[in-house]
């Protein structure tokens, strides 16, 4: 099933950091290229603080990734600290949006609440990574009915009924890309049991509502994309077009992330370097 692609006239691309750890170099370099892109075809780039997490997100993390982004010469025409049409531009002020998507997929029968005990579940706002990514659910309770039951999603994991079929979709930069749904990912989570919206279900809801017109994120979050995919089209919404970056690995070939403190742009502010200097070693 190909989905349609939302025009691309009047470019809007995103910046959109967690502030679950410092930034490193592979947020950089992705961030880098988002920004050239949107510089490229005279757009807008907007900086959403995607702090949905409660029990992860710091807000020391907030002020540090803020500093780091200007101190490494971002700009961004819109966002939480300049404002804009589409605003809040923090997830945690967002939470209505969500919900209302909620709604929406609910009364159409694309969620069902989910009561099993699964101990990746805590992880399901985080952007998940290839690493890490969300187990096949084995669909134990995917014949439930009584989604319109519940006025809240509270309580319960909510999981995405996921058409059996092939969802493919071109990546601007790595080109076609083609998965299953059944055999590459199952029935994904969209609402934690402790009432928390999912990364899958609140990226599309964002991005849909500030217009973003093309994602720029890494490799890592291809097969998120698929299901992505799925919820655009369950909402009635058209996508947007998508570019995966080559991901930046350590010496020893592991993929960057947020516990590689030796390799993140504070640390390199700390140390004394230039942003010309961060971006030489990309």
């Amino acid at each position: 099933m190909w989905v349609k692609l939302r025009n691309t006239q009047g470019y809007r691309g995103r910046l959109a950091p967690s502030p679950t750890g410092l930034l490193h170099l592979g947020h950089a370099r992705t961030f880098g290229v988002a920004t050239q892109r949107a510089r490229d075809r005279g757009g807008v780039l907007v900086l959403r603080n995607e702090d949905l997490d409660p029990q992860r997100c710091r807000e020391e993390f907030v002020h540090a990734m803020m500093e780091d982004l200007r101190w490494l010469g971002f700009e961004w025409s819109e966002g939480p600290d300049v404002g804009g049409p589409y605003g809040p531009y923090a997830q945690s002020e967002r939470r209505e949006f969500y919900l209302e998507a909620w709604r929406k997929l609910r009364d159409a029968g694309w969620i069902y609440p989910c009561t099993c005990s699964r101990k990746d579940l805590a992880q399901a706002a985080s952007a998940p990574h290839d690493s890490d990514d969300e187990p096949l659910y084995p669909g134990k309770c995917r014949g439930r009915v009584d989604a319109g039951d519940f006025a809240s999603p509270a309580g319960v994991n909510w999981r995405f009924r996921a058409p059996q079929g092939v969802v493919e979709f071109t990546d601007l930069h790595l080109g076609p890309q083609r998965y299953v749904a059944g055999q590459d990912f199952g029935d994904f989570v969209v609402w934690r049991r402790d009432d928390v919206p999912a990364y899958q279900l609140a990226v599309v809801v964002d991005d849909a509502a500030m217009r973003i017109t093309e994602v720029v994120r890494g490799a890592d979050l291809l097969k998120s994309t698929a299901r992505q995919w799925l919820l655009y089209r369950a909402l009635g919404w058209e996508a947007p077009q998508f570019y995966h970056c080559d991901l930046v690995r350590d010496e020893t070939g592991v993929r960057l992330a947020k516990r590689h403190d030796a390799l993140s742009v504070r640390r390199f502010r700390e140390e004394g370097k230039r942003p010309n200097e961060i971006w030489e070693a990309l």
